[in-house]
């Protein structure tokens, strides 16, 4: 079940970086189902189907975010944690307050 999340709970998660928006995240892989389920620990929690193997997680999460986002997949990427459930993600061509509006929405 999605957790109603506020725009002002996200705003340390997701920041703006060097023109690009930053996002804080713990992944939950195997999962029956990719989504938002609210934040955890400072950090937004995101369950993902795919596992945690040869990098299948990072580009499901990647793949994940841009289309929450509607962007290329190649505007996300994975700049800390590439083998650990901690992660930031680094967005291109969003700004921060549009990707808190987006995971908003998602989560209601």
């Amino acid at each position: 079940m999605n957790m109603p999340l506020s725009e002002s709970e996200l705003t340390s998660i997701i920041t703006d970086y060097n023109g690009c928006t930053r996002i804080t995240c713990r992944v939950q892989p195997r999962s029956s189902r990719s989504k938002i389920m609210g934040v955890f620990d400072g950090a937004l929690k995101v369950a993902l189907t795919a596992p945690p193997v040869d990098g299948k997680a990072n580009a499901a999460l990647c793949e994940f975010f841009a289309s929450l986002f509607r962007c290329p997949k190649s505007s996300v990427s994975v700049v800390s944690g590439m083998t650990a459930k901690n992660k930031i993600v680094e967005v291109a061509g969003t700004g921060a307050s549009a990707a808190r509006s987006a995971v908003c929405a998602n989560c209601k």
